[in-house]
């Protein structure tokens, strides 16, 4: 239910324009704006906005809301109004302004389309780069207009040109595709001694080249980053050479993700042999890494050679589908980032058969730490599930566990539940359709598992499910059968 303050803010942003304001209501005003989806309402907070930050996160705390088309459109508001400031503050030196900084981080990048009101949206990338643009050659406008203006004055009269204002800071996660690759490198480039600067925190790209990919990352301030996330470029070891090297500006580096980069190393040869050694001497150079993800690289028998340099024990490890063989669990489970692991993802291994008994032996290393553990279409049966339990019940801090596509039954799936029901901060758990409900067998025909599932069985599977937890006393547990689509996993909330 909305407090009595936040439904007097709701009447107050209802007319426009607004009447001049204490400082204090600004926060919840904004937040009534952005809510009730009024643009011209945040401009206007913005252009007087009393605070040198801006933090969107803190002020409208919905997460649920940001794949809205309407809040694409406010954002796009706000940084159109930062803009404004930008160029008052060029023409009108004497006019003073509060804020100094506004971010944007840990919003969902918007897709390029249409509102329904026909409004074109595009990626917040593209829109943060268009405004830095805009400005930069408003101030150089200015620049010129300024020089020509002080050549006809006295030397003395002239000796120092007025000071530039101190400008705004962008602090914002940027994901970079091809088709406006250019613009932001020249916004990034323009924006370093101009009057809008983008900070970025996290860093993804994806379908571009490793000299692209470079360009950017040398532009970027080197203070401000703590993730890179390179995917779907076909990088191979040859591109991440070319690469990692330029990570090393970046003192605050934790997450690195190098998902799906055409990484394959299992046939050995002189050249895979140096770019492994290459690869690993570079991730010996960030000091402060924590996170890796190296999923689907083929890495069969590699592992060791690839995190032999890596200076701390990391806290999140992602390998899914990296054709990994049991002397690589063997080397995991004896390395020291063992007991100091929080997420780990083993997907996609067939753990049926010879990986079994090494990954029981790795999640007995992690037990301690282990938070974040996902095992999805890794081929495991009752029998496995069975096997594991006692490990698993000894991780004793697992928030979640995802088993989705493995081929497992109501009744040992039951048991998983009864049997960690005790684990006291397990929140979330994404289990497989169980088996006897499938009408077909998913592989044989090349179809998905909600094709093959009988809709009656699996709705009497879930009420069933949710009595029980009820019956438990866990109704803070929450078991689903969806493997996306789950906030909140990510490793910087561990």
């Amino acid at each position: 239910m909305d407090s009595l303050l936040f439904l007097c803010a709701r009447c107050i942003v209802a007319q426009r324009p607004l009447r001049a304001l204490p400082a204090g209501l600004y926060p919840i005003l904004f937040k009534a704006a952005f809510l009730d989806r009024k643009p011209l309402v945040l401009q206007d907070l913005v252009a007087t906005w009393p605070f040198p930050v801006l933090n969107f996160q803190q002020l409208v705390e919905h997460q649920e809301l940001l794949w809205d088309d309407d809040w694409n459109l406010c954002v796009q508001a706000v940084i159109q109004a930062v803009v404004a400031q930008l160029k008052q503050e060029l023409e009108e030196p004497g006019r003073h302004f509060s804020l100094r900084v506004l971010d944007v981080t840990g919003l969902s990048d918007s897709v390029c389309g249409r509102t329904r009101g026909g409004l074109k949206i595009c990626s917040r990338a593209d829109l943060l780069a268009k405004a830095c643009l805009e400005v930069s050659k408003h101030q150089r406008k200015f620049q010129r207009r300024g020089s020509k203006q002080r050549k006809g004055r006295s030397r003395a009269a002239t000796a120092a040109a007025p000071p530039q204002p101190p400008g705004v800071d962008i602090h914002t996660d940027l994901v970079v595709k091809r088709s406006f690759y250019g613009i932001l490198r020249d916004a990034l480039q323009a924006g370093a001694a101009g009057s809008l600067r983008l900070k970025c925190r996290e860093f993804q790209a994806k379908y571009i080249s490793a000299s692209e990919i470079v360009t950017l990352l040398e532009s970027l301030d080197p203070s401000c980053v703590r993730r890179v996330d390179l995917r779907f470029s076909n990088l191979g070891l040859s591109g991440l050479s070319v690469i990692l090297p330029r990570l090393s500006r970046f003192p605050e580096l934790r997450s690195l993700k190098l998902r799906c980069n055409d990484v394959d190393v299992r046939r050995p040869a002189p050249e895979s042999a140096v770019g492994i050694r290459c690869v690993a001497g570079q991730l010996g150079m960030l000091p402060s890494l924590r996170e890796l993800n190296l999923g689907f690289s083929r890495l069969s028998g590699n592992l060791r050679q690839i995190l032999c340099d890596i200076q701390a024990p990391l806290e999140s490890l992602e390998l899914e589908s990296c054709s990994l063989i049991p002397a690589d669990l063997a080397f995991l489970s004896q390395s020291f980032h063992a007991p100091a692991l929080k997420r780990l993802d083993l997907s996609g291994h067939d753990f049926s058969q010879g990986l079994f008994e090494p990954l029981r032996l790795l999640l007995e290393e992690t037990s301690a730490s282990l938070l974040h553990l996902i095992l999805m279409e890794c081929r495991m049966a009752d029998s496995h599930l069975e096997a594991l339990l006692p490990t698993l019940r000894r991780c004793s801090r697992l928030r979640f566990l995802g088993l989705y596509g493995n081929s497992l039954s109501m009744a040992a799936l039951k048991d998983l539940l009864q049997k960690t029901l005790e684990l006291p901060d397990l929140q979330l758990v994404v289990y497989p359709y169980p088996r006897d409900f499938y009408n077909r067998e998913p592989s044989r025909f090349g179809c998905s598992f909600e094709a093959v599932v009988d809709e009656e069985l699996l709705a009497a599977d879930i009420a069933e499910i949710s009595q029980l937890l009820e019956n438990s006393g866990r109704t803070d547990l929450v078991w689903s059968y969806k493997p996306y689509g789950h906030g909140g996993l990510d490793y910087f909330s561990l």
